[in-house]
């Protein structure tokens, strides 16, 4: 029998029977809608951390240098005790760093805190205060809805003025103009010189809510009180000078704090990757018990099609023995009823993946810290499962059908 007509035929047993049809897919619908709705979620995710979190966080083509990684630091009890001892960085160690750096590379310090802050129009409330210099709105991307950043002479000088968040903007200032308006962090007054155009959360956390002055401004005894900073933010050219770039700047680091040979640094790089780390671990872990309770609906639907599929060949043992008669060869049935078992596993996995499409996406929407990204390999694997758990789940019947003497199905009632 050619294929497509045993698939004809596995259609024309699904069309007359719906109801047992239905029951006979639903194991393998829900295994594969927790299976597509489960990778859609960690797909999105892995993607979100990627482009969002890491990309907006931490910058492109950048390492932070820093006492200790601040995103993805996992350590033991052990391990925190040693590295609370590292010296910490100051702006002398910062000016060896800039230094040694060649020529076209963007640096700026990263001095941040949560300090409260208030307007005569708003209730006093915290803000993301950053202590900056040199290149951190090119790094960062920052463009302005309004006003400017401060200029290099007035990070030179110090001068009290800050460059606002879009939600900062609008809860300080409501329905207000905030340029040239006044605004007090940590106590002290700073003058709004521009607005950043919005930039969204990631994780729930708003990336809006920032105050930006210069580093030789007040807001950096509010920010790092001891006088050190907490890292110096390098960004390279390109992503193949990361490496070399990181290289230069452990030496001069190493030189400075007069560290061996064997001895190990006494200071971090952060960068996208070291913060993706921890992610990259809970993403497996996800992985693993996402795919858990699939499993367990496929093997659930593989048994169900298998005690279907027994009960089909007993009911149509008069058909199987009439074309037997007819001139079918026993591997002809053996197709018919192995098509038509992969073809109902094949259906419930097809709608199992629009199901589990559909779920990801009210999840995401109930949920933006849950973000959803179609994997195409996905959907290609849920079918082969698919198709694989009908194949599977029906050689047994399928045998048994094709074994049946023609004579003994013929008496059959």
């Amino acid at each position: 029998m050619p294929l497509l007509e045993a698939v004809r035929l596995a259609l024309q047993q699904i069309r007359v029977q719906k109801l047992k049809s239905f029951f006979t897919v639903l194991g393998v619908l829900i295994g594969v809608m927790f299976l597509i709705a489960v990778i859609s979620i960690v797909q999105g995710m892995s993607n979100y951390m990627e482009n969002d979190f890491a990309g907006k966080l931490i910058g492109g083509n950048t390492f932070t240098v820093r006492r200790f990684n601040f995103i993805g630091g996992d350590y033991s009890e052990e391990e925190w005790r040693r590295i609370q001892r590292r010296p910490r960085i100051y702006p002398a160690d910062v000016k060896i760093m800039r230094d040694a750096l060649p020529p076209g590379t963007q640096t700026a310090i990263h001095s941040e805190d949560r300090p409260y802050a208030v307007t005569p129009y708003a209730r006093r409330r915290q803000v993301n205060a950053v202590a900056t210099d040199g290149d951190y709105f090119r790094i960062k991307k920052y463009d302005l809805s309004s006003g400017r950043a401060f200029t290099p002479q007035e990070a030179e000088l110090g001068s009290s003025v800050v460059v606002i968040g879009d939600e900062v903007a609008r809860d300080f200032f409501p329905n207000l103009d905030p340029l040239g308006r006044e605004i007090r962090i940590g106590g002290l007054p700073y003058t709004v010189i521009g607005v950043i155009e919005k930039q969204g959360n990631v994780f729930g956390f708003s990336l809006d809510r920032l105050a930006i002055a210069p580093f030789n401004s007040a807001l950096r005894r509010v920010t790092n009180p001891r006088g050190d900073v907490d890292g110096l933010i390098v960004q390279a050219p390109t992503r193949e000078m990361l490496e070399d770039l990181q290289e230069v700047v452990r030496e001069a680091m190493r030189a400075r704090r007069h560290l061996g040979p064997g001895q190990e640094d006494n200071f971090s790089f952060e960068t996208s990757d070291s913060a993706l780390q921890f992610f990259d671990e809970l993403k497996g872990k996800m992985l693993m018990f996402g795919t858990a309770l699939p499993a367990i609906g496929l093997i659930v639907g593989s048994m169900v099609i298998m005690n279907i599929m027994l009960v089909a060949v007993a009911e149509r043992t008069r058909e199987i023995g009439i074309r037997k008669a007819l001139g079918a060869r026993r591997k002809d049935i053996l197709r018919q009823f192995l098509v038509e078992s992969a073809t109902l596993s094949l259906v419930g996995a097809a709608i199992g993946i629009a199901l589990g499409l559909g779920a990801a996406k009210l999840l995401a929407m109930a949920f933006p810290f849950l973000p959803a990204g179609v994997a195409p390999w996905s959907i290609a694997v849920a079918l082969v499962v698919g198709a694989g758990v009908g194949i599977v789940s029906g050689a047994y019947p399928a045998s048994r059908a094709a074994r049946l003497d023609p004579i003994t199905a013929l008496r059959s009632e």
